[in-house]
């Protein structure tokens, strides 16, 4: 639909203002060029939604006139759904969750949470963290595993800020001594997101991080997570096999939760009775039994997964193994007949063995149950927007490893707000448990030990790093930045 031939009414474009705020206060999205935001409101004169949406996109706004008659028939017709009114209820009333989008709220420091939280959500973050300074409440997103600076808000209003958080994830307001964990579920119209919620006390105050576990951002399945065509047969292989473990590791971050339930994704629920125990369960699922553990009634790994052992399962997935007890009894459960899949924290597969031994597990046992290992590590993608290409200058690690001569940069544009980098790829280091590992580890479980009988074609994490940058994914920082610990 055309206004007039300066602006143009796209149904994408459009979607950007929630359609609660939308319908309450008679404004539209029309463009945005020129570092400014362009709306349509039939008031130009109400500042206060004006004042909210920049607040929002953290632009300048430029309103623009338009009949209240044509905003409400662009509404109606743009918006796929609707919020019935009677259906509106606040987090405090309901079980159901609190409405990000709902603006009844006269209160300012709710007004910039609710701003804040909706703007993490849209530039796709994975955290928000809120700092306590000794002059303002700073306010950073983890945006592609980099946290990056926000404006900050006055220090007067960190109280009404973080008391809010605490009240709508139901957090203990008079506790400010002691950590405290939580989860709400919010609302933005129909599209449900939660967040995992952890304060901790400091000096200036206490300090909140929330993380985001937005469904719409989550895919599933090995194809979408791995370009290797040769590493997705393997993996769907080794998952096929019905009884041992397999191990993904890597640091906090690197998407192994995600690798871990991309392979459940691939097996039968049907016909498999799947259970996990995790801390916390951040991804349901249907059809498969999920656990989360809980220490303050003594519900740990090892004791939960006795438990699940007595339930008949065929694939059972152990958020993290972090202790003997835990590891004992995975190898158990594989030596009985169940597949288990797990994580554990280390820089790359042949160190996952090391760990084990660490642990006080027998190296006959891990011979005999883990079946493979896959070590993973995220890598920004460069903004196919704005990538530059160069050549490098000197003699760099570029002109020793590579043939050829094209070479891309991170610049940065509106697109991937100036961080030059849009999404995440991930690279793999896949350790199949061959008969020379297995014959290594029964002498001694070293990993330079282990790392010295690995096949020939073996593809670490920096190999698989350096293919993604071939392809012109990556820049050669992204790489060095990731993987300077391996």
């Amino acid at each position: 639909m055309k206004m007039n031939k300066e602006f143009e009414v796209r149904k994408e474009e459009i979607l950007r203002i929630p359609y609660s705020f939308a319908k309450k206060n008679n404004v539209i999205f029309l463009k945005e060029a020129h570092f400014k935001i362009y709306i349509g409101i039939d008031d130009p004169l109400n500042i206060e939604p004006i004042n909210e949406l920049r607040l929002f996109f953290n632009k300048e706004i430029e309103s623009v006139k338009i009949e209240k008659s044509k905003i409400e028939k662009i509404i109606e017709e743009y918006y796929l759904e609707k919020r019935e009114e009677k259906k509106e209820k606040s987090f405090e009333q309901s079980d159901y969750g609190y409405d990000l989008l709902d603006k009844s709220e006269s209160n300012s420091a709710v007004n910039i949470l609710n701003s804040i939280i909706l703007e993490a959500v849209s530039q796709k973050a994975s955290d928000i963290h809120f700092e306590p300074l000794a002059d303002s409440l700073s306010i950073r997103y983890r945006i592609d595993g980099v946290l990056q600076k926000k404006p900050s808000v006055s220090k007067d209003m960190q109280s009404q800020i973080i008391t809010r958080i605490k009240v709508i994830s139901k957090l203990d307001i008079a506790e400010k001594r002691l950590p405290q964990d939580g989860r709400i579920k919010l609302f933005l119209n129909k599209r449900e997101v939660d967040f995992r919620i952890s304060t901790i006390p400091t000096i200036n105050g206490e300090r909140v991080v929330l993380r985001i576990l937005d469904k719409t951002n989550i895919v599933f399945g090995f194809e979408t997570l791995i370009q290797d065509v040769e590493l997705v047969k393997t993996l769907k292989h080794d998952i096929s096999i019905p009884e041992g473990i397999i191990l993904v590791t890597g640091p906090t971050g690197s998407g192994k939760t995600t690798t871990l339930y991309s392979a459940i994704s691939e097996l039968d629920f049907k016909k498999l009775n799947i259970m996990t125990i995790e801390d916390p369960v951040e991804y349901k699922l249907n059809e498969i039994s999920q656990i989360a553990i809980n220490p303050k009634i003594d519900l740990t790994f090892a004791k939960g997964l006795k438990h699940i052992l007595r339930q008949d399962p065929d694939i059972i997935m152990v958020g993290e193994i972090r202790d003997k007890e835990t590891a004992q009894i995975a190898i158990q459960a594989a030596l009985t007949g169940h597949l288990v899949l797990s994580t554990l924290h280390t820089n790359d597969s042949p160190s996952a063995i090391a760990r084990l031994v660490d642990m006080g597990i027998e190296p006959y046992l891990i011979s005999t149950t883990v079946v493979s290992i896959l070590a993973q590590r995220l890598l920004r993608k460069l903004c196919e927007h704005c990538k530059k290409e160069y050549e490098p200058e000197g003699a760099t690690i570029l002109n020793y490893r590579f043939k050829k001569r094209k070479y891309f940069k991170a610049e940065g544009c509106e697109k991937c707000f100036y961080t030059g980098y849009n999404g995440r790829i991930g690279i793999y280091e896949y350790m199949k448990l061959d008969k020379n590992i297995k014959r290594q580890l029964l002498i001694n479980a070293d990993a330079n030990e282990i790392k010295n009988v690995l096949p020939s074609d073996y593809k670490t994490l920096l190999k698989s790093a350096f293919e993604i940058f071939e392809n012109g994914q990556t820049s050669i920082d992204e790489i060095f930045r990731v993987t300077r610990t391996i």
